[in-house]
C-alpha cells in the first residue's frame, strides 16, 4: 500500500477555501475505506483542542462528503493515551490542524501519539495536514513559533518528525519577504513553499503532484549564490 502525505500550505476549511483539496482527500480516504464508511480523525494539538476547528473540520467531512468524523483530544485530559490510539486505528484518514506546531510536537512527545502517527503512515492511513500540521512531517520546519511567543521578530527553523525530507514554508504568500530573507542569510538552504488554498502530496516519501483550491506551490532554493523559485505542478 502506498504511504501518502497531504500538506497544505493554509486556509480556511470554516470557510471552505480549501474544498478541492478536503475533496482529494476525502476520496482518498474511501478509497482506503473500501467497502465500510470512511473515518477521519482530527487531530487539533496545535490549537489546543479547539472544538469549533474540529466543527468545522465535520461540517465539511461528514456534511459534505459523507465520512466520519472523530476528534483526538489530549491538551485538558479528556482521553486516555489507549482511546486516542484506538481512534488513531480506526481512521482512514489523520487530518492534523493548524496552531502552535512545537506545542503540538511536545505534546505529541508527551503522549507517545507522535509514534502512533508515524505508525499510522507507515500503514498507509491516509495523513494530511495545514500549516503546523504540515510542517511538522519534514526534517526541518520553519514555524514562527518565536513570534508567537514575543520571543524575536524571526522565522526559525525547528526539527519535524521527518518522514519527510527537507523543510517546508507554509502560507508562502503571506511569508515570502521572511523566508527570502532567511534564504539569503543561509538559514535554510531550501524548502517547498506553499500557499494557502494549496497543497502537495509526497506518496512514499517523494514529492507527487499539487492540488490546488486557488494557491500555488513552489521549490524554492539558494543556487550558485541565487535564488531559485521553481514552481510546482
Amino acid at each position: 500500500m502506498k504511504k501518502r502525505i497531504i500538506v497544505i500550505g493554509g486556509g480556511e476549511i470554516r470557510n471552505k477555501t480549501t474544498l478541492k483539496i478536503d475533496e482529494y482527500v476525502a476520496n482518498l480516504a474511501k478509497e482506503h475505506a473500501g467497502d465500510k464508511r470512511a473515518n477521519a480523525l482530527f487531530v487539533g494539538t496545535a490549537s489546543h483542542d479547539s472544538m469549533p476547528y474540529f466543527n468545522s473540520f465535520r461540517k465539511t467531512y461528514t456534511s459534505v462528503f459523507d465520512i466520519k468524523a472523530e476528534v483526538a483530544l489530549m491538551v485538558y485530559g479528556e482521553m486516555s493515551i489507549e482511546k486516542i490510539a484506538g481512534k488513531i486505528e480506526n481512521a482512514d484518514c489523520i487530518y492534523v490542524g493548524g496552531g502552535d506546531t512545537v506545542y503540538m510536537l511536545e505534546k505529541w512527545k508527551e503522549f507517545g501519539v507522535d509514534k502512533l502517527l508515524i505508525d499510522a503512515y507507515n500503514q498507509g492511513k491516509i495523513i494530511c495536514g495545514l500549516s503546523a500540521g504540515a510542517i511538522c512531517w519534514f526534517k526541518d520546519m520553519y514555524t514562527d513559533y518565536e513570534i508567537m511567543r514575543g520571543q524575536s521578530s524571526e522565522y526559525v527553523l525547528k526539527k519535524g518528525l521527518g518522514i519527510l525530507d527537507g523543510a517546508m514554508c507554509p502560507h508562502f504568500n503571506e511569508r515570502e519577504q521572511d523566508f527570502l530573507k532567511a534564504l539569503s542569510s543561509g538559514v535554510i538552504s531550501g524548502a517547498y513553499c506553499v500557499e494557502n488554498d494549496c497543497a502537495i502530496e509526497f506518496v512514499d516519501g517523494e514529492f507527487s503532484k499539487v492540488i490546488s483550491s486557488g494557491g500555488k506551490a513552489y521549490y524554492t532554493s539558494i543556487e550558485n549564490g541565487v535564488i531559485v523559485k521553481r514552481e510546482l505542478l
